[in-house]
This record gives C-alpha cells, structure tokens and sequence, in this order.
C-alpha cells in the first residue's frame, strides 16, 4: 500500500511530513519513543521535565543517534523570574534553598507522613534513588530552568515545548538560535496570552487529556483557540488516539495534533509495563483529576492513594510543594513495590487501546485513517493535502 499524504502548514514549520506531534510525557517520552515517532514521519518531543542538563544532553545524543529527523524538548515553566542568558547559571543556582522541607506546611506534611503508615510503606531518606537510580533532584527554580534551556540551545534541538507556563520570557533567544517554540494551553485567555508572547504553535489540549490538564473539554476549546489567535497555527490535544481524532481536529480549524496515551501504551514507551497494563485495563471512566502529584490538575489512572489524599480533604500546596509533599510517599512505594500507588497519567480514551504495538504502527494508522475520512468529506479540509 501506497503511503498516504496528509499535509498542513504544521509540516511546513516544524519540516515534518505528517501533523502529529508526540507528547513530551515525562519518564515516558525518552529517545526511543522520541526517534521512532520522527523516524516514522512525525515530531517526537522529549519529556525533559525532570531532567538536569548532563542527563538532558545525554538524552538528546541519543535521539540523534536513532534519527536525523526534527525533535523536540518539553519541559515545564514555573512561574519564576527568568535567569539571565549567559549569567553562568546552572542546576541549583537561584533554586529553592537545600532546606524547602522545612518550609512546607505542617498539615500536609503530617497526612504525608500518615499516607506512609496508612499504606505500610517504609521510611525513606530524602535522597532515596528512583527506580532509574538516579537520585532525587532538585526542586523546579529559575536556575533548574535556565540549566534546561541553555542545553537545549548548545545542543541545537529544532523545537521547544512548554508543557506547563508561558515561554515568552525565552522566545527572543530561542527565534534567534533558529528553534520553534511551541506552548500548551488549556484555556482561550493562556492561548491569547502564548500567541502575544511569539510562540510559533499553541497547543489547545481539553480535559480528556491525561497529565496536567485544565478544565475546558476538547471540542468546545479548539475552535475557541482557533478563532482567539488567528492566523497562529493550533494543534489539538486531549481525547485523540486515532485518525478520527485527527480528522476531527482538522475539522475544527486545527492543523494537527498532540498525541499522548495513545504514544504512552507503545513499546518504546519508556513505562513500566506493569503501568501500562493498567491503563490497557481501563475504560474511560478509569482516570481521575487529581493535584495530589503536582499540585496542578492532573488526570492520572485512579488509585487509592489518590482516594485517600482526597478523602482527607487536608488540600493540596502550589506547584512544584505539592510534589515535594508526596514525593516521599511514592518514593517509599516503589521502595515497596507498590507500584498501584504511583504516578499513572493517562487520558479518557485509555478505553480504546488493549494492546502494545510500535510506535510507528501507532502513527501509521492514525494518519491512514484520517487521510481516509478526508478523501470522503464532500470538500475535503481546507489547508489540507490528501
């Protein structure tokens, strides 16, 4: 079978030959899900949240070891003031001091201390290593922030994606080293405000989405994004697995998509297999908004641990404390093994997938089956070649 062609102005700027972008999933979205979403024709982003600038760089080779193909790096934006380019900063620099344990609220430190107990996990030190062996690292901050971006653009990567804040404050540098710096919203004020600010490619995800994720459902929010930011190109995000999801968003005015659980359920997953079963498990009544993680809205596969923060109804702490306040809890399960606890980000659709496939095989279809419904509208999509 012939390959199909399914062209928007999205391939245009990023030099992509289809529009669907894979979402940068921290712990999820590493350099072999990365490559093989570029590999097979889309643009695969690095989820780099968490990642210091050695472990950063180290991720970026990778990719370009797989692939010659465009790429990206997502990371999340806290609503600090910006470090100056060139100042010398690095990872800790202008961060939150060594002590931030001691600066956290008592009533949500003590429930933490409680959830422990509750769930017989063990006492852990603060510097308990993660499964990867890493250790744990420091709290986001401006200097964590501009370690990031300054790696980034020593290492030339093509696009930047905020996951999380407004990337204005680096948009002048990153237009002038050459990168496409692409902003997720979850609302049309944010949108407007990405779209003053230079960002080359908004990104409107609805509530269906799984991780950090705002309030607004995807049908509505699109054509809002849409017709708020014009002529500024809009992908769509939240609740889209397949090629109707794709063909959807380009009904709407979108010229492309973001792609999250349907990418976090492939092989090259970077994911404990155990966790993606449970999303394969799920149906779509299976996932829960929750802070409990980040203290920002996040959809994630619901567990008891999150029914027991909630149900202590204790509150949970601004980004990034909250995820200070239950790190030790999840690090002690996963001392434990108790994998059932942790962290599982995933979207309403997790219903509609029930097995692992190639993450190529995943694009291949979406674009297969949205190039297919195209050729049979009456007047095909405006903007888009099939």
């Amino acid at each position: 079978m012939a390959k199909p062609t399914l062209r928007t102005k999205l391939c245009d700027i990023l030099g992509i030959e289809y529009p669907v972008i894979l979402a940068g999933m921290g712990g999820v979205s590493r350099h072999k899900l990365v490559a093989a979403v570029s590999e097979a024709g889309g643009l695969g982003i690095v989820g780099a949240a968490m990642m210091g600038p050695d472990e950063l760089r180290d991720e970026i080779r990778k990719i370009r070891e797989l692939t010659d193909k465009p790429f990206g790096v997502d990371i999340l934006l806290p609503g600090m003031a910006p470090t100056p380019q060139g100042s010398g900063s690095r990872q800790g620099d202008g961060d939150i001091p060594s002590n931030w344990r001691d600066m956290l609220p008592a009533p949500q430190r003590e429930f933490a201390a409680s959830l422990r107990s509750k769930f017989d996990l063990p006492d852990v030190t603060p510097e308990f290593p993660t499964p990867s062996g890493r250790r744990e690292r420091p709290i986001f901050g401006a200097g964590f922030t501009r370690s990031q971006i300054d790696t980034i653009l020593e290492e030339k990567v093509p696009v930047f994606a905020s996951g999380l804040g407004n990337p204005e404050p680096y948009v002048e540098e990153f237009h002038a080293a050459g990168v496409k710096v692409i902003a997720l919203v979850g609302n049309v004020k944010n949108a407007r405000r990405v779209a003053e600010g230079g960002t080359d490619v908004v990104v409107a995800q609805g509530s269906e989405a799984g991780g950090h994720t705002g309030r607004v459902g995807t049908m509505a929010l699109v054509p809002q994004v849409v017709d708020a930011v014009a002529p500024k190109p809009v992908l769509a995000a939240g609740g889209i697995g397949d090629g109707r999801g794709l063909a959807a968003a380009l009904c709407l005015g979108a010229v492309g998509v973001w792609v999250g659980t349907a990418f976090l359920v492939s092989e090259e997953a970077a994911w404990d297999d155990t966790l993606k079963q449970r999303i394969l498990d799920a149906s779509e009544e299976d996932t829960r908004v929750t802070r409990i993680y980040s203290g920002k809205p996040m959809r994630n596969i619901n567990n008891p641990l999150i029914e027991a923060w909630e149900e202590g109804k204790v509150g949970t702490l601004p980004f990034p404390f909250q995820g200070a306040v239950i790190q030790e809890v999840t690090f002690a399960a996963q001392k434990a093994g108790r994998k059932d606890l942790g962290m599982n980000p995933a979207g309403q659709i997790s219903g509609m997938f029930n097995e692992q496939r190639p993450a190529k095989d995943i694009l291949a279809e979406i674009v297969e089956q949205a190039a297919e419904i195209i050729q049979r509208l009456p007047a095909g999509v405006p903007a888009v070649t099939t």
